[in-house]
Order: C-alpha cells, then structure tokens, then sequence
C-alpha cells in the first residue's frame, strides 16, 4: 500500500508581508525639485512626505 502525503497548510495567523510603496520605495519619503525666480529656475531639491503612502512606506492599495 502506498503511503499517503499530506501538505501542511499555512497558519492563518501570520499576516502577509507588506508591500512597499512604489512613488517612494518604501522610505515614506520623495524628493521635490526647488525652484525660484520669475523664470523658476531649479535650485536644488528637498525632501517630502510620500502624498501615495502619506509616510507609512506601504503601498495602501495592496
């Protein structure tokens, strides 16, 4: 008789892992072009609050 083998199914209660946020790669943070002057020239850039994932770093659609 041949010997019957079983699966072991996932627990139920691990959550999956996070995805992260793609616009900030998971940092929560984008960088944001400066510019100035009437011909708003870019002068250098600065650091923002992801607006996608609002900080968190995942993705909030997954």
């Amino acid at each position: 008789m041949a010997t019957r083998r079983t699966t072991t199914k996932p627990s139920k209660n691990t959550p999956p892992a996070p995805v992260a946020c793609s616009p900030c790669d998971g940092s929560g943070m984008v960088s944001a072009t400066v510019r100035v002057g009437r011909k708003r020239r870019p002068v250098g850039q600065q650091d923002g609050l992801c607006l996608n994932c609002l900080g968190s770093g995942t993705d909030p659609n997954a």
